[in-house]
């Protein structure tokens, strides 16, 4: 199994990052605020306005270490990688069965049964955690209402109607989002889901972790040889990982939506945490750094994964989930077996 390595997140404005024997460092205003064996560092992430030299550049594509760039709220900018790797006829075959729609709905069907598992399980363990057994209520009609959608997936012969049971699945589990959520701020209210922009605390969290989750998953189907940007779920765009963010489904719920919840509701974040430019919501870059100290620990904990039967850390997942997907395309599995958090 993959060793869990660490992503090096860069927050503070103008830093410099540079290589140096055989360690990753980083600069603000002249002084050394940090420096990490490059050995322990699996990808970078710099958020705002910031300088990388050269010598690590060309360190990172040597050694395989991705170096991402986003804006101080999250949005991606862009990624540098070292050459492409993997098994030529496993990209190939990955390839013929994208233009097989018929391969494109199975594979789909099997990502999004993952998601909707995972969202009726997050639902009843809501409903069994509240204090209002009116609440409980609501929880449990709308997980059954999204497992019923969830019998039918097997039906369907295409992508589109599977998009579309998707999205009627997404308005029934985040209808019940405001419900999950019981911590001390009033102020801290769902109501729905927005993106671009992210128009409330809520959802600007949530677009957050989802950006982090993504980056692991492009990371995992890159490691095991697949092209990140072929899927069979999202629509092919260029410059999009939609292979990412199909994989990245079935892990939504479990591991991103829990720790949204745990953070508002133990009140570790609070509506005074973020800021409102315009109708748009953001961190603050304390609120940044507490969201992802609490998101690599939570990688570094251990669970039993359903399939392979055996103890791995939640930050292995992804790493998990592409190796199945790798093993399905090759025909050494009869199907993709997705995540489901019991």
């Amino acid at each position: 199994m993959r060793p869990l390595q660490n992503t090096l997140y860069v927050l503070t404005p103008d830093s410099y990052l540079f290589w140096e024997n055989e360690c990753i460092g980083v600069r603000v205003g002249g002084e050394e605020k940090v420096r990490v064996p490059a050995h322990t560092i699996e990808s970078i992430l710099c958020f705002g306005s910031m300088t990388v030299s050269t010598p690590l550049i060309r360190f990172c594509g040597q050694r395989g270490i991705a170096l991402s760039f986003l804006s101080e709220n999250g949005q991606f900018y862009g990624r540098i990688n070292g050459p492409a790797s993997g098994n030529i006829l496993l990209r190939r075959q990955q390839f013929l069965l994208g233009s097989d729609p018929q391969a494109c709905t199975g594979y789909a069907a099997g990502f999004l049964c993952g998601k909707l598992l995972n969202e009726k399980n997050m639902l009843l363990r809501a409903a069994r955690e509240s204090s209002s057994e009116t609440a409980a209520g609501h929880l449990r009609q709308a997980a059954e209402k999204i497992a019923g959608i969830g019998k039918s997936l097997a039906e369907c012969t295409s992508t589109e109607t599977l998009r579309g049971m998707e999205g009627a699945a997404a308005q029934i589990y985040f209808g019940c989002f405001d419900s999950m959520l019981h911590g001390k701020d009033p102020q801290l209210r769902f109501e729905q889901r927005s993106r671009r922009p992210p128009q409330n605390e809520v959802n600007a969290l949530l677009s957050f972790v989802y950006m982090l989750l993504k980056n692991d998953t492009q990371a995992a189907l890159e490691a095991v040889g697949l092209d990140p940007a072929c899927g069979f779920l999202h629509a092919l765009r260029p410059g999009r990982p939609a292979l990412a963010l199909d994989l990245m489904e079935e892990l939504r719920a479990p591991l991103c939506d829990r720790l949204v919840l745990t953070l508002f509701n133990r009140g570790q974040l609070r509506a005074r945490d973020f800021s409102n430019e315009a109708g748009q919501f953001s961190l603050s870059e304390s609120a940044r750094k507490l969201v992802l100290s609490s998101w690599q620990a939570r990688k570094r904990e251990t669970i039993r994964h359903p399939f392979l039967k055996e103890s791995i850390p939640i930050g292995v997942i992804p790493f998990a989930q592409a190796t199945l997907l790798a093993r399905t395309l090759r025909g050494d599995l009869d199907e993709y077996p997705p995540f489901i958090w019991r």
